[in-house]
């Protein structure tokens, strides 16, 4: 894999991927995976229509790697892209979905210990329930800058329409907010 900022990984895998390196692809699709999992889900879709979207995005992207103009903005890509397929699905269906308490990516460990398996499944129920308490922008926000990163702000101030200046700050409160409904309730661990 290419070394360097994230942009510049994913502008390497693109541009490999065009010449017909066989595992870029499957590189970028490993990395990015998360990413479009975690939007879909923060457009409140259930597992199977996110799973869908995932998919569905990721031929598009395969359908248009050619025409992508800008291989470093591929994340940006992604983000829009999902967002706006994953509000497609979201109206076929015709319903509001709830945000899902569940873990946006089950990785199965090498090593399986029901203890500690139980011990995660509670900590991780108690992070969702209180993420579920935020503001709809606050969890957006958080979903992208989370996986996007520092390296991604333009593109996350882009897609929430917000001064870039202010993602660093309103995330801050954003966290400042689940800390607080975590400790009211006890559960910071």
């Amino acid at each position: 894999m290419a070394q360097g900022s994230a942009p510049d990984r994913h502008a390497s895998l693109i541009n490999a991927a065009r010449g017909g390196a066989k595992g870029a692809l499957d590189a970028l699709v490993a990395e990015l995976t998360p990413l479009v999992w975690h939007v879909a889900r923060g457009n409140g879709l259930d597992r199977a229509t996110t799973e869908d979207v995932v998919q569905t995005v990721w031929l598009s992207l395969l359908r248009h790697l050619d025409r992508l103009v800008e291989p470093r903005a591929v994340a940006g890509w992604l983000i829009v892209a999902t967002r706006r397929e994953a509000q497609r699905a979201w109206r076929e269906a015709n319903g509001k979905a709830a945000l899902s308490d569940d873990s946006a990516l089950d990785v199965p460990e090498t090593r399986w210990l029901p203890e500690s398996e139980a011990l995660r499944n509670d900590r991780d129920r108690r992070l969702w329930q209180a993420f579920a308490t935020l503001p709809r922008r606050c969890q957006e926000l958080l979903r992208l800058t989370v996986l996007a990163g520092r390296a991604e702000y333009r593109v996350v101030a882009e897609t929430l329409a917000m001064p870039r200046g202010s993602i660093g700050p309103t995330r801050g409160r954003c966290l400042a907010t689940l800390r607080a409904t975590l400790e009211e309730e006890g559960d910071l661990r």
